[in-house]
């Protein structure tokens, strides 16, 4: 692919596609079509870059081609997300093998917690998940999480109280 020069993208306006006029449809044929907003401004950009490299060198692409491309970009993005999310599935429901044999009450113990830990609310179960396991501080979870390192912590106590109460026979 030959890489698209700064003219050539100041040349839009000028061209078949006119940025303020076709930008706003644009956004909105791609929103209709991804299940997110942001991954709507992505495929708009990506479709205009990838419209703007077949087309001959200095001529803007049409309206509809961009149109065209959005569509099956979004297809695509939808196909992969589909994918992904059933691998993280499949991967959820396997269970690790564990190096040392597990008495049926650890397992048993052990399938207690998972369950609580899937009863919690996910903003409590994020954080307590990026806390302990991931061994993050609050300064870093707020940084993944975009939310004050203050958020963080009061998620943190309040998904431990949650915890407790789901898992208060487990602990008798």
């Amino acid at each position: 692919m030959r890489a698209v020069t700064l003219q050539q993208l100041n040349r839009v306006n000028s061209g078949c596609i006119d940025a303020t006029e076709h930008g706003p449809k644009f956004l909105l044929f791609a929103r209709q079509q991804t299940r997110f907003g942001v991954d709507a401004q992505d495929l708009v950009q990506e479709a205009v870059v990838e419209c703007w490299r077949r087309q001959a060198i200095g001529a803007p692409p049409a309206a509809g081609l961009v149109f065209a491309t959005i569509r099956r970009r979004a297809i695509d993005l939808g196909r992969s997300a589909d994918r992904r999310a059933g691998r993280e599935a499949a991967a959820a429901r396997e269970s690790p093998d564990g190096w040392f044999d597990s008495s049926l009450e650890e397992r048993e113990r052990d399938q207690l917690i998972q369950e609580a830990m899937n009863a919690l609310p996910d903003i409590y179960r994020e954080v307590l998940t990026l806390k302990v396991w991931g061994e993050l501080t609050f300064a870093e979870i707020a940084d993944i999480l975009e939310i004050p390192p203050n958020t963080a912590a009061s998620r943190y106590r309040y998904g431990l109280a949650e915890l407790r109460k789901l898992t208060k026979q487990i602990f008798l």
